[in-house]
């Protein structure tokens, strides 16, 4: 069970269809497996169905969109009313093989890497798939903007605790830490990036000027 989702901004932006390609595919992949957040866009969907066919005559006001958020963000969780079947998998079908077989790229120690930001057509965000070694952990880093990231396989632990596979993490420049693999498996993320990570431990922060 997914443990850590996309909050409710987020989700809304999805819905409206605002967010990049790779950002929205993240969205999807989590959503195939978590019947809380898709029922909390089931209900923006619908809320968003409704505005458009008043849109004359209804206004929003910025307290009235709080109290939604707030009322969203506090619904139970619970499964959705239809029983739901996943489409096929569209990460594979966009990569064409499973993701086990993929020409990983060694970068960093225990971590490899893959870029597919040619898959899609925004090149002003870098999309990755990252590798963690069973048991391995990545290089202490920051991020210099914004990282969208979903786990396909396995877990990782940080300071915010464990997360595992089909979770959801959001991380900025605030954000420093050092992602360690948990289990027995590999840790595969998919990543999207609007601008390269920093690294911060004491020998390998001198390789920054190599970091895409």
């Amino acid at each position: 069970m997914t443990r850590h989702h996309p909050d409710s901004l987020t989700l809304m932006e999805y819905s409206a269809g605002n967010l990049s390609e790779a950002r929205a595919l993240c969205i999807r992949l989590h959503l195939d497996q978590c019947p809380h957040c898709r029922s909390r866009v089931d209900t923006l969907d619908s809320l968003g169905a409704v505005m458009m066919d008043h849109q004359p005559t209804v206004s929003v006001d910025d307290g009235s969109f709080e109290q939604l958020m707030a009322r969203i963000d506090a619904g139970p969780e619970m499964a959705s009313p239809v029983a739901y079947k996943p489409r096929q998998n569209p990460l594979q079908k966009l990569l064409g093989q499973d993701i086990n077989d993929l020409p990983w790229k060694r970068q960093l120690g225990d971590v490899s890497v893959l870029d597919i930001t040619a898959k899609f057509g925004d090149r002003s965000e870098q999309v990755v798939l990252q590798k963690l070694s069973a048991g391995g952990k990545a290089p202490a880093h920051t991020h210099r903007g914004d990282e969208t990231t979903i786990i396909l396989q396995g877990a990782f632990s940080d300071q915010n605790g464990v997360f595992n596979q089909w979770d959801f993490v959001c991380l900025d420049h605030n954000d420093e830490h050092r992602p360690v693999a948990v289990g027995h498996e590999d840790c595969i993320t998919l990543s999207v990036l609007s601008a390269p990570l920093k690294l911060t431990g004491t020998f390998t922060r001198f390789l920054n000027p190599f970091i895409r």
